[in-house]
């Protein structure tokens, strides 16, 4: 088979986040210095890296912590009209102990902002896309098992 009989791949975008919580359950979200809204601490893969191991990366730049990427909570497929195809990881960043918080510290000049955020007021400070990747991520936390989402969504749960 030569190049050209090749049949068309996807190519994705592929980014990696981490989700954080505090010990009253809230959860981490982060202000962009370069685009409008919050988000969670992550960011695209480098190639030849791992969705974990971009995480890590992007946690320490973004927010100056050495800190391990847990479980994968959801792998979401999520094509973006203006970008392509991504595919998204989000992985359980545990909880963030006050001690730890009190050291971030944004390195790369990404973020200019961070705060934890009640799991029910999270969609007011998200677009619609990434609260319900999040949302289906917490629900995976809970239960204990990583999903696969669509646009953020649980294809396969009747109740996400």
């Amino acid at each position: 088979m030569t190049t050209s009989d090749t049949p068309p791949m996807a190519t994705p975008r592929v980014a990696a986040g981490a989700l954080f919580f505090d010990e009253a359950g809230r959860v981490l979200l982060v202000k962009p210095a370069y685009k409008a809204g919050w988000d969670i601490p992550g960011g695209y893969v480098e190639p030849g890296e791992s969705p974990r191991a971009a995480c890590i990366r992007e946690v320490q730049e973004e927010l100056g912590l050495l800190q391990a990427a847990g479980s994968l909570l959801v792998i979401d497929w999520a094509p973006a009209e203006a970008e392509g195809d991504k595919m998204l990881f989000v992985f359980d960043a545990g909880i963030l102990p006050e001690a730890i918080q009190n050291s971030i510290n944004f390195r790369d000049g990404e973020l200019t902002e961070w705060r934890f955020v009640e799991r029910t007021e999270i969609e007011k400070h998200l677009p619609e896309r990434l609260y319900r990747r999040i949302h289906t991520a917490i629900i995976a936390r809970d239960r204990g098992i990583p999903a696969y989402a669509e646009h953020g969504n649980d294809p396969l749960a009747s109740n996400s």
